[in-house]
């Protein structure tokens, strides 16, 4: 949870909302065409209710944000350029956004998908 100390109170922000922003800029990121689950349990709990923070885990360790990303890529990109760029991508957004420090993205590609069979 990111917390910040203001004259006047205090500003909260929730793992929930900071995975959404992850799930979003990671999503709309080239060669990614989904988020994965960890595992087969929290893909079956998707399946039943929809979740826009499915496929990222947030943690905070010392003031910094760390960040699992589990992601479906499309066939035929190079899956390390689509993974560093989603890392890029997701720690830029995140710290704009917030101003915390991001300590680590850590990508996770789960699956390859072929969209497009021409």
């Amino acid at each position: 949870m990111s917390t910040d100390q203001l004259g006047i109170g205090r500003i909260t922000i929730s793992p929930r909302a900071i995975a959404a922003l992850a799930a979003y800029a990671a999503g709309r990121s080239y060669g990614v065409v989904g988020m994965a689950s960890k595992n087969l349990v929290n893909g079956l709990a998707q399946a039943l209710a929809p979740d826009p923070t499915y496929g990222v885990e947030i943690r905070t360790v010392e003031d910094q944000i760390m960040v699992d990303l589990f992601i479906i890529v499309e066939y035929g990109t190079r899956i390390s350029t689509v993974a560093s760029s989603v890392a890029n991508t997701v720690k830029y957004q995140i710290e704009k956004t917030l101003g915390t420090l991001v300590g680590a993205v850590n990508v996770h590609i789960q699956d390859l998908r072929v969209s497009n069979l021409d």
